[in-house]
């Protein structure tokens, strides 16, 4: 199956698999990237979202909401709690815990607002990790990196723009 035909039909198995065999030329490639110029950085990666986001519908997926947690910092506490309707306190009781670095995370995956047909049920008000995701198309894209590459074992869309690069690089 081809990238494309992955990233179309969202097939999280075969991504999966996919994600395993390039594990370790990706990280190279991340490790090597880091040390280029961050000039041209930031295009590269903003026209290969651009690319990838005109073809992918995060809807048919959500893997990110499946496996992985935001961090909430307060405001987003505060933002979410107040479209659940519950005070912050009782919102971090009932949804979050301290992660190993002491920030806020969800205390389960997949989200608690995914529902069964991949939609938010506080979209409007979601974290701000979440608005940013896949954090692709940010300025300083040097300086996200290490996340890029992590995000190649979780976003179909992620690796796709990796391949991108990777070919235009060549």
């Amino acid at each position: 199956m081809y990238l494309w035909e992955l990233l179309l039909h969202v097939d999280l198995e075969e991504f999966n698999k996919k994600t395993r065999t390039l594990k370790k030329e990706n990280e190279n490639f991340y490790r090597r990237l880091k040390l280029k110029s961050p000039k041209n950085i930031d295009d590269l990666f903003h026209q290969a979202h651009d690319n990838a986001f005109e073809k992918i519908d995060c809807l048919k997926c959500a893997n990110c909401c499946k496996t992985t947690s935001p961090i909430f910092y307060q405001r987003d506490i505060e933002r979410a709690a107040k479209a659940c309707r519950v005070k912050p306190g009782d919102f971090i009781d009932k949804y979050l815990k301290l992660d190993e670095d002491k920030d806020y995370v969800l205390k389960q995956a997949p989200c608690t607002f995914l529902d069964s047909e991949n939609y938010c049920s506080i979209y409007e008000d979601r974290p701000n990790a979440c608005r940013e995701y896949p954090h692709t198309n940010r300025k300083k894209m040097q300086q996200v990196l290490d996340l890029t590459f992590k995000n190649t074992l979780v976003c179909p869309a992620v690796l796709h723009i990796t391949e991108e690069i990777k070919r235009h690089l060549k």
